[in-house]
């Protein structure tokens, strides 16, 4: 069987992640694209219910409680990023580790959203529905053929998603000697563009996520990489949320 499978700038659904599996025959025990997103849903679920329960206990008491939440979404940030390495290198073992970290990305994101929603009243809400409403529309762009996944598109996301992974790295160092970066958290009309163009970029990469799950579903990939994939396209997901969430504290402290 041969496996033609599409590049992407998601490192958890990159091709080296599946070289494995060409070439094998798992019957039965296929992947198969409807179980790709029922598992998706119940990441989401998992994560909603854990946002849910920050952001409840938030805004119980938000001068209270405002340090156990920032102790929350920092055990989520760090938490979930090695999980997330583990699951990438351990595909096998995603049935355990996406659920993992749907939760522990829950943690985050419900703590920066609750504390930002203290500032910024309705902007959480606004981030979710742009979110999704995001993913809809690429959903449909790239399901109707307006958005095709070409080499050229492929690379073209790819170098501009790496470009913006570097220009955050820098930015990190730079951070540790006292020096801010300027476009990240300036609230310029050169910062709001330039999160203009992250969103843009990382919307494009679902249409690369969506790509990869097919390929792989039509492939017989094996079943346990239904929870892999779905893993996959909540990292993009959870990077798109915090984009729109940036974006939009820019608007409102630019006003």
């Amino acid at each position: 069987m041969s496996m033609s499978i599409a590049n992407t700038s998601n490192p958890t659904l990159s091709e080296g992640r599946f070289a494995q599996y060409r070439g094998a025959n798992f019957a039965g025990q296929a992947m198969t694209l409807q179980g790709a997103v029922n598992k998706t849903l119940i990441l989401l679920v998992i994560c909603f219910l854990s946002a849910g329960y920050v952001w409840t206990n938030f805004f119980a008491d938000p001068k209270g409680n405002a340090g156990m939440v920032t102790s929350l979404l920092t055990v989520g940030a760090i938490a979930g990023f090695v999980v997330a390495i583990v699951t990438v290198f351990k595909n096998s073992w995603s049935p355990v580790t996406a659920p993992l970290y749907a939760l522990l990305q829950g943690l985050l994101l419900g703590g920066i959203s609750a504390l930002t929603e203290s500032q910024y009243p309705g902007i959480a809400i606004q981030a979710v529905g742009l979110t999704f409403a995001v993913c809809v529309v690429m959903l449909a762009a790239y399901s109707s053929g307006v958005i095709k996944v070409t080499e050229k598109f492929q690379l073209g996301v790819i170098a501009a998603t790496g470009g913006i992974a570097i220009f955050y790295l820098v930015s990190m160092v730079l951070g540790f000697f006292g020096v801010q970066a300027p476009l990240i958290f300036d609230n310029s009309w050169m910062g709001i563009g330039f999160s203009v163009f992250v969103v843009v970029i990382a919307a494009l990469n679902l249409v690369l996520d969506f790509e990869m799950i097919r390929v792989l579903s039509t492939n017989g990939a094996p079943k346990f990489m239904e929870w892999y994939a779905a893993f996959g396209l909540m990292v993009t997901l959870v990077w798109l949320y915090l984009e729109i969430l940036r974006l939009l504290t820019k608007l409102r402290s630019s006003r």
